[in-house]
């Protein structure tokens, strides 16, 4: 049983969640493991199986309820939305206003959460080095050959909420991160910003299918090769940076549904190139705080996670 202070509790940890899941390099899991609250969000959501189901359809609500933890997803879920609407709104501003300076800040992000991420493996080998090699290359290639900008069709939007689900769920992953590579953060972040409630719906969608299929497939796989799945999950966050990186050039534009002109392909440039080719300045020096600030965000939420871990087990013992 639950007092009000521990539903209000459960909200904040949401809106904690929420924060991180917007945020590329932040995962919400990681949030979850860091309160406390991670096993029972996995048990919960591993509860809906074939018989929830069969409760819900029969009508059988309160067993429903009571089978999948409602009590405990009802003001979580509640947190992690609202956090995420109000945030997409920032995010969206900054990402139009000061790209540089978010894009670094994310690529800080990505740096530190792949050096993190690798610290999960316990032993290293061959078929190790080989994954985290695997990874790099796949996702450099996915980064070179997919455009600035994917596919605003239902059907995409559909996938990359199935794919990205699965990374919001596992401590250390994150599902921005995922839609950073599929072309698809600055979509939905803008559908967030303005309720676009047919993007977010087939979006949430798409969360809900891959939570109850392709997680558990994910979970499984780290279970059962776990340091050759973290490895190419490392590999695959450093190889990915190229898509982060903060000075681009548009090479190629299309106009979207709003008539509005938009990338289709982006070139890297070198920080002392910028000015030249575009014509505005690199901002190097705030590129590089931001970049900072990004590592020590992370630093920072490690020290949190490992300073609970060591309360825990002294509790246990």
């Amino acid at each position: 049983m639950r007092s009000f202070k521990d539903y209000c509790l459960l909200f904040l940890k949401g809106i904690g969640m929420g924060s991180a899941d917007v945020v590329p390099g932040v995962s919400g899991g990681t949030i979850a493991f860091i309160t406390g609250i991670y096993e029972e969000l996995l048990n919960s959501i591993n509860s809906f199986d074939p018989e929830a189901f069969k409760l819900l359809f029969s009508f059988k609500l309160k067993e429903f309820w009571s089978k999948v933890n409602g009590s405990f997803l009802l003001p979580l879920v509640s947190g992690i939305l609202l956090s995420a609407v109000s945030l997409a709104k920032i995010i969206t501003f900054l990402l139009d206003k000061h790209p540089i300076q978010i894009w670094s800040f994310f690529f800080g992000l990505i740096i530190i959460s792949s050096i993190s991420v690798a610290k999960e493996i316990t032993k290293w080998n061959f078929i190790t080095a080989l994954s985290c090699i695997s990874g790099i290359v796949i996702a450099y290639v996915i980064t070179v050959v997919t455009p600035s900008t994917t596919p605003n069709e239902l059907w995409f939007v559909f996938i990359s909420g199935a794919v990205a689900i699965c990374a919001m769920i596992l401590p250390g992953i994150s599902g921005s991160f995922i839609l950073l590579i599929l072309g698809k953060y600055a979509y939905i972040m803008s559908a967030l910003k303005n309720l676009d409630t047919a993007v977010i719906a087939v979006f949430g969608s798409g969360c809900i299918v891959g939570l109850f299929t392709f997680s558990r497939l994910i979970a499984w796989f780290l279970k059962k090769f776990h340091n050759y799945a973290i490895a190419l999950l490392a590999g695959f966050m450093i190889g990915s940076l190229n898509k982060i990186w903060p000075w681009k050039k548009a090479e190629l534009f299309r106009f979207n549904s709003n008539g509005e002109q938009e990338p289709i392909f982006e070139r890297n440039l070198l920080p002392t190139d910028y000015m030249a080719e575009t014509g505005q300045s690199p901002l190097i020096i705030q590129a590089i705080l931001f970049m900072a600030l990004g590592f020590m965000m992370v630093v920072i939420m490690e020290k949190i996670a490992f300073a609970i871990k060591k309360a825990n087990e002294k509790k246990q013992s």
